[in-house]
């Protein structure tokens, strides 16, 4: 074997007007890490770990497969979007959420706030954040080191929801992501930010700029000097480095497909005519997505950025929270009724059916995004095969504020670590015992606890 070979590390960059933009994983390259094998071996690729929220728990009934055989069979409606890859899926059922008492009056301050933590709030500290490190930071503070940046944290809404729960504090409602037990981490809701974070597009002390557009100019200036590379590429990776490319182009034009919609929509409302549009007229608004827009293609930009993220080694750790607890409407499902409100049904039948509609919705957009994994090679397998990418919600029903069966899904086989194809239905652990597996199966030592978690759920391993 030739160990001379060009090699490049997994900060190869492809460079230009200021901007770099992070690869894929090219076996041609020598692509390497910290662990680079003896003999000129590449190394496996790392695994990667990432986390979707939705709020208020699901249907029951539509959720949960009907038996072991069942499960890939006859998915429930819940999952059929996840009917292709179920063989790459694990489901359990009998996950515990951590009992909130004394905070029984804030059901939805704990739910998200718990989901990540295993852990409850400081009883004595509310109107200020004192929680603990949540799960993704974990992982973070032990791989951040080695990706340009450590975590990626991303929410379809803005993180500010004004409520009081319990007297706690706000900031319960919209965070899953913990820094320390008093520093929430911000989530990021503005797709173009996202991408020039992932561009390395820095501005005056190598700060990450905030750019309306992306400079069309930087782009083709950078994907050019692709071609430079490609001529060096073995066959397979030529064709590697072409669908990832064309990836980065089909994000960049979903996004100023968004961007066009909004600046549209703010102009008519202003009573100006886009084609007619001069100097004088107002600026482009700051673009944020609306709630009577798609809601579907806003998510799925988002998960684009996640796999890009995951794809190029830009980060390991990923959050996307989907939704926060109330005010959130789905029109685009043909109803302008509130999550919250709606689950609430009482067993009424034309609400239970919108909260079935609304979980159902959610999950196909996780769907999307690791199905968009399992077609993408990487190393001997896919990306999805070297990621742990887990869905859930922080109640397991909307309508009782029950937490004895939380809803989970988990994709991807961690690298070899999980045993997939399966559905569960009778495990025996809670909230912190789950995050505890999983950072076990990312490969990160844990030297304590994870909130109440006592073990690790053994049967998910492979």
């Amino acid at each position: 074997m030739n160990t001379n070979r060009s090699r490049v590390d997994r900060r190869t960059l492809l460079k230009g007007a200021g901007v770099s933009l992070a690869l894929p994983l090219m076996e041609s390259l020598g692509w390497k890490s910290p662990s680079w094998a003896a003999g000129g071996s590449v190394a496996k690729p790392p695994v990667r770990l990432g986390f979707m929220y939705m709020p208020h728990g699901v249907i029951m009934d539509e959720f949960w497969p009907k038996s072991p055989e069942a499960y890939r069979d006859s998915p429930p409606p819940a999952i059929e979007s996840l009917h292709p890859i179920l063989d790459q899926c694990l489901m359990m059922k009998g996950i515990s959420g951590v009992p909130i008492a004394p905070f029984n009056g804030a059901p939805h301050a704990l739910e998200l706030s718990t989901w990540l933590t295993a852990t409850l709030p400081d009883a004595d500290t509310r109107s200020r954040v004192n929680i603990a490190i949540s799960a993704d930071q974990i992982m973070a503070n032990y791989v951040g080191a080695q990706t340009l940046l450590p975590s990626l944290e991303l929410a379809t809404m803005p993180q500010t929801w004004k409520e009081n729960q319990a007297g706690l504090h706000e900031a319960y409602y919209s965070h899953c992501s913990y820094r320390s037990p008093t520093q929430p981490v911000p989530a990021e809701i503005d797709p173009r930010n996202v991408l020039n974070r992932l561009f390395g597009k820095k501005g005056q002390a190598s700060r990450v700029t905030k750019a309306n557009t992306l400079d069309r100019q930087m782009l083709d200036r950078v994907l050019g000097g692709a071609r430079d590379l490609r001529r060096t590429l073995a066959p397979t990776d030529r064709q590697k480095l072409d669908e990832y490319l064309d990836s980065v182009r089909a994000v960049e034009r979903r996004i100023v497909a968004i961007e066009h919609r909004q600046q549209e929509a703010a102009l008519e409302k202003a009573g100006v005519r886009s084609a007619k549009r001069h100097a004088s007229d107002s600026p482009p608004i700051e673009v944020k997505i609306p709630e009577g827009d798609k809601r579907s293609e806003y998510m799925q930009v988002m998960c684009d950025l996640t796999v890009l993220a995951f794809q190029t080694d830009t980060t390991r750790v990923s959050t996307y929270i989907g939704s926060t607890p109330n005010g959130v409407s789905y029109p685009e499902l043909g109803f302008t009724d509130k999550h919250h409100s709606q689950t609430h049904h009482e067993n009424r039948k034309e609400m239970v059916r919108k909260v079935a509609a609304i979980t159902k919705f959610n999950i196909d957009q996780f769907a999307y995004m690791v199905k968009k994994m399992a077609s993408l090679r990487e190393g001997d397998g896919t990306l999805l095969d070297n990621c742990i990418m887990m869905w859930g919600s922080g109640l397991e029903d909307g309508n009782r504020h029950s937490r004895e069966n939380l809803p989970f899904i988990v994709a991807g086989k961690g690298g070899g670590s999980i045993k997939t194809g399966r559905f569960l239905p009778d495990v025996k652990g809670n909230q912190g015992d789950l995050l505890k597996t999983l950072l076990a199966c990312a490969g990160v030592p844990l030297d304590r606890p994870i909130g109440i978690a006592t073990k690790q759920i053994t049967e998910i391993m492979a």
